[in-house]
């Protein structure tokens, strides 16, 4: 030990040496640090789930030279504008993971944890709850990433654990949904939907949607007792979270829920003319696959196979959305195009089949032609991004779309998109918000039905994770949090869960 630190003091001195010859290179180099830290990368949290059973977790650090530069040249694999680094991979279920939720990050102002909950649901009925950190690792020479033979770097979050599992379903869950940090919504292909408190993970309500009757089945059919297609496809909670909109399987129609009370507020039917509208013939099920609403909560959307129909709040249909060349639709959400004002008109983005998020404005629209089948006026697509046309092939299962108005190293109008294909490749686009509403945007896709979609977006980088993704969530992170508090945290969580667990041996008690 003696001679160690020896060795120790005998290189502090080499080191004081060379620094004090070596005033002039410290300085320069020190210069592009500061700039550094003035303009702090933006890092994204994105965790994809995938039909290997996989949840994989990793974060996407973009450079703030990415918000600069203006090159549209294409972007390797090996970008420097992204780096990736993985910060979980496991076997999460038993079979094939269908959605996920992200329950939103706590207010700055408040005194929680910097901490979100991850819920997964998967076919084998279980729904597993994961509570992750909402602030990156801070990477020193204390706290390195941990280098593979893969290429790819790891760095696990010591925050970053699992809570528990809900088991009150006894069907595939085919939706999940924070409402706020205090509730969950699960919608399972039993037809119900149970509402959870996140406090202690207890079942608040349950609502029971009723079985389709079985239509177009065959006189000879042997199908046995509830093998006729039921359940939950995806639910929709109104910002008020007073009410709530749901589709399923074998129905041509969609639900309204009470949430105050738990009863069914109403039934609105696709008549043929919606129907139609989408492409939704005698043999489709017609049936809704996604709804969602928008944030001001005065329109909302529901997804069929080739097609959406907009609905406004009186529940009359607005307009359609059909993507031209024709193409499955797989996901849809409201964004606003600038992040910095909340009276913006919102768009309505869609992933399809071929590779594509088209930008839908449902404020203009395109009267339909003569002969169509439907008299419903087409919304009319502002932009695309990505393609088999821009070299990017690849159904988008799911995608998700962050704004970074808070982000000093980006525009108030910046956007990252996040993709996911069924090939298991993410990509990170940038995409500023203006490109979505400038003038020359709107005349170039407005006019003829035939002409193509405007070109938005630069590719930022790719990360191939190896599994076929089905589902996808991310978020912005909080500022990097130091190290060396991770160890405290770890023992101050372990005398939390030693209190609780004492508390509640006390209460059982009490109670006998």
């Amino acid at each position: 030990m003696v001679k160690r630190k020896r060795e120790e003091t005998v290189k502090d001195r080499q080191s004081s040496k060379q620094s004090a010859k070596a005033v002039k290179a410290t300085v320069s180099e020190e210069t592009p640090s500061i700039s550094a830290a003035d303009s702090p990368s933006v890092t994204l949290q994105i965790i994809t789930g995938s039909y290997e059973r996989v949840l994989h977790g990793f974060t996407a650090a973009v450079s703030p030279a990415s918000f600069t530069s203006q090159d549209a040249e294409e972007v390797g694999d090996n970008s420097s504008l992204v780096q990736f680094v993985d910060t979980f991979l496991f076997e999460a279920h038993t079979s094939a993971i269908r959605c996920l939720a992200l329950s939103p990050l706590p207010k700055t102002d408040s005194t929680e944890s910097p901490q979100v909950i991850l819920a997964s649901g998967a076919t084998d009925e279980r729904v597993n709850l994961y509570s992750l950190s909402a602030a990156p690792v801070a990477v020193n020479e204390h706290y390195p990433t941990v280098p593979t033979l893969a290429g790819n770097k790891i760095l696990e979050n010591p925050k970053n654990r699992e809570v528990g599992t809900l088991m009150h379903h006894s069907a595939p869950i085919s939706a999940l949904e924070f409402p706020s940090r205090s509730k969950i919504l699960v919608g399972s292909e039993d037809n119900t939907i149970s509402i959870t408190r996140t406090r202690d993970f207890s079942v608040v309500s349950t609502i029971k949607a009723p079985h389709p009757k079985v239509q177009g089945r065959p006189s000879g059919d042997t199908a046995p007792p509830g093998g006729s297609p039921s359940g939950v496809n995806d639910i929709a909670v109104h910002p008020s979270m007073k009410l709530m909109l749901s589709v399923g399987k074998g129905e041509k129609c969609m639900r309204l829920w009470n949430l105050v009370t738990g009863k069914k507020a109403g039934v609105l039917n696709f008549n043929r003319e919606i129907l139609q509208s989408v492409k939704e013939g005698k043999w489709s099920t017609g049936e809704g696959r996604k709804i969602v609403w928008n944030a001001k909560g005065d329109e909302f959307a529901v997804a069929f196979e080739w097609g959406a129909v907009v609905f406004g709040i009186d529940s009359t249909p607005v307009c359609r959305v059909f993507p031209n060349p024709r193409s499955k639709l797989h996901q849809m959400k409201y964004i606003n195009p600038n992040p910095s004002s909340d009276d913006s008109d919102e768009l309505l983005a869609v992933s399809t089949e071929d590779g594509r998020v088209i930008f839908y404005s449902t404020k203009q629209v395109q009267d339909a032609p003569e002969g169509d089948d439907s008299p419903i006026p087409y919304a009319e697509a502002v932009a695309q991004l990505g393609g088999r046309a821009a070299g990017f092939p690849g159904r988008v299962k799911d995608f998700e779309i962050l704004g970074l108005k808070d982000q000093r190293a980006a525009g108030k109008d910046d956007l990252l998109v996040v993709t996911g294909n069924s090939e298991g490749l993410v990509r990170v686009w940038l995409l500023h918000g203006n490109d979505l509403t400038r003038d020359d945007t709107k005349k170039k896709s407005s006019g003829n039905k035939e002409k193509k979609d405007v070109q938005v977006g630069k590719l930022l980088n790719a990360y191939g994770t190896g599994n076929r993704i089905t589902c996808l969530k991310a978020f912005v992170m909080l500022a990097p949090e130091d190290p060396s508090t991770l160890e405290d945290s770890e023992e101050g969580d372990e005398d939390e869960v030693s209190q609780d667990d004492d508390s509640s041996e006390e209460s059982d008690e009490d109670e006998e």
